[in-house]
């Protein structure tokens, strides 16, 4: 291979290399189109609000006896499909300028302007043999670390609960850092996504015990429409407006800080509970004090102990969540 040259191409040239047979997004070493629509409308989604997209590589090739350039998609198959497929109406996406989901003809002319007109990242393989692009193929898709629970449910799902949940923990990155509740790379995982999806299963159906497979079930089962959004979202914001609003200490240098603990304490206060925040921040101090005492094991009540158990061993576990849950509202009443 030549080189790898980068450049950027409007969606606008992309249909017209199409319509003009001259771009191959279905080469022998591609897989069929498998992105269901959930997937494809969140691919849409994501150029419409202007977001950055990973770069496709095609592989450009010259037909020297019908003078014609040949383009072939190597890696980005999907994406583009799913593109020249929003373009044809085959489906809809959601918009921010409308509510609702909208098929591209539905938008206004200036809103299809600027779609057909948003720029893609391609990486062109000149002078690729056949021998490179399967390697090269290989490289783009291989992946190099094992992916969490998490990980594997932003990769299966695209829908309007994955978007809501990623959006939701997105929009508080400055309050799990600055609170030190997630560490850089518990986010580059996507631990606070896996949190706020456990939370918002719980503000919905009460304390429920933690669970991998309930969390990819309201996933799945939410994928085409999340009808609680709205509902859920309030909650969320209210409780998060306490949480900002309160002594930064009581949370940063207490054990609530401690995302099992804090887990805790959000349930309790998405009760909608008419509490102020000093005495929210009383509670907290007090209930740090008995957790960190140094008065001995004998010394103390069999709730405390409870507690203290509670907040040491399988926390996840809903007798855990429980104990905590009792534990910390007789300090918030």
């Amino acid at each position: 291979m030549e080189r790898a040259e980068y450049q950027t191409i409007v969606i606008q040239d992309v249909i017209n290399l199409y319509k003009a047979d001259e771009l191959n997004i279905s080469p022998w070493y591609q897989r069929r189109s498998c992105w269901n629509i959930s997937q494809k409308s969140y691919l849409i989604n994501t150029l419409l609000e202007q977001k950055p997209m990973p770069a496709i590589y095609i592989r450009h090739s010259l037909d020297l006896e019908k003078q014609k350039s040949i383009k072939e998609i190597v890696d980005g198959q999907q994406r583009i499909r799913s593109i020249l497929e929003y373009y044809n109406n085959e489906f809809s996406t959601s918009h921010p300028n409308y509510q609702g989901k909208i098929k591209f003809s539905a938008m206004k002319p200036p809103d299809r302007k600027k779609f057909l007109l948003t720029s893609l990242s391609i990486g062109y393989l000149l002078g690729a043999t056949d021998e490179d692009v399967i390697e090269i193929f290989g490289r783009i898709n291989s992946v190099s670390k094992t992916l969490n629970a998490q990980e594997k449910r932003n990769a299966e799902y695209s829908g309007e609960f994955k978007q809501f949940c990623l959006k939701f923990a997105a929009s508080k990155v400055n309050f799990w850092k600055n609170y030190n509740i997630f560490t850089a790379n518990q986010i580059a995982r996507m631990a606070e996504v896996q949190f706020i999806s456990d939370i918002v299963v719980n503000l919905i159906e009460g304390l429920a015990d933690f669970s991998q497979t309930k969390i990819d079930k309201y996933y799945k089962k939410n994928d085409g429409s999340f009808q609680k959004a709205s509902t859920v979202e309030r909650r969320l914001n209210k409780i998060f407006d306490i949480l900002i609003n309160l002594e930064p200490n009581s949370i940063k240098e207490t054990i609530f800080r401690r995302e099992p603990i804090l887990f805790s304490l959000i349930v309790i206060l998405g009760e909608n509970l008419r509490v102020s925040s000093s005495k929210i921040e009383q509670a907290m101090v007090k209930v740090d004090e008995i957790y960190n005492s140094d008065r001995p094991l004998d010394k103390r009540s069999a709730d405390e102990l409870e507690f203290i158990n509670a907040c040491k061993s399988t926390t996840q576990r809903i007798a855990q969540r429980r104990i905590r849950d009792r534990f910390i509202r007789k300090f918030i009443r």
